[in-house]
């Protein structure tokens, strides 16, 4: 099960078997979460740092009103909490799926990142990564129409799963819900909806039974300007995936 982290820490730093077997060695007893449970508390002060093993998660912060902003969505692989390991956190992460996760001791993870610098690079670089992603998606919150925000969001979770092998025949499980994507996106749930309806009438996506089926890749990714270099993922999804970009009927930038 250590292996999704490992492969996730050896995309951008290779890693040797013995960096493998002592970052495997961390690793405590794995427990399964139901969905909808909190996997990581905002100022817990937990000893423990969270890797995610199966599923699917979201980093969120909420505001004492109860207003709720997503601003992250995990894949296997994931350490869920990684300033953890010198910072307490400052958000909280929810479970969309039924998870598996195991905990690192947080003290144990600092010694190994001071003894092992290749696995230390790997660490880093994995923040560096975690930060690429919350510029996009402030460049988004900024300066993106609504409907580019959701696809651009939409192709990023594709590509993100489908570098963990979680995609087939175009398609992936995609429990994130309207609201889910509205917290993300920062728009309301009927706003969300109306940007759904364009996308799926211009023939770029499918949304059912809780999965996201991309019907055309290149019209998709135009549609939300992306550019998946800022996720060290140069390579292009699968051809079957290709096709004219059509644009939504009667759609305009909002």
């Amino acid at each position: 099960m250590s292996g999704r982290l490992i492969a996730n820490l050896g995309r951008n730093t290779p890693l040797a078997p013995e960096d493998g077997a002592a970052i495997e060695a961390l690793l405590g007893a794995v427990r399964t979460v139901p969905a909808d449970t909190e996997l990581v508390v905002d100022g817990e002060g937990a000893t423990d740092c969270h890797v995610l093993l199966e599923g699917q998660a979201f980093r969120h912060k909420t505001l004492p009103d109860g207003r709720r902003q997503i601003v992250f969505f995990h894949v296997p692989g994931d350490l869920l909490d990684l300033p953890l390991v010198f910072l307490d956190v400052d958000y909280n992460v929810a479970s969309l799926t039924m998870c598996r996760v195991a905990p690192v001791s947080r003290a144990k993870l600092a010694d190994l990142i001071e003894a092992r610098p290749r696995i230390g690079r790997a660490f880093w670089r994995m923040s560096l990564q975690e930060a690429a992603i919350q510029r996009e998606w402030m460049v988004g919150m900024g300066r993106r129409s609504a409907y580019a925000r959701v696809a651009h969001l939409l192709c990023e979770v594709f590509q993100r799963l489908q570098r963990v092998d979680l995609v087939q025949n175009n398609r992936c499980r995609f429990p994130i819900t309207q609201t889910h994507l509205a917290d993300a996106a920062g728009l309301s749930g009927v706003h969300t909806n109306r940007v759904l309806q364009q996308l799926r009438a211009s023939g770029l996506i499918e949304l059912r039974s809780r999965e996201l089926i991309v019907r055309d890749w290149n019209g998709l990714a135009a549609a939300g300007e992306f550019d998946p270099a800022y996720l060290q993922a140069r390579s292009a999804p699968s051809p079957a995936l290709a096709g004219p970009h059509r644009a939504a009927p009667g759609w305009k930038p909002s």
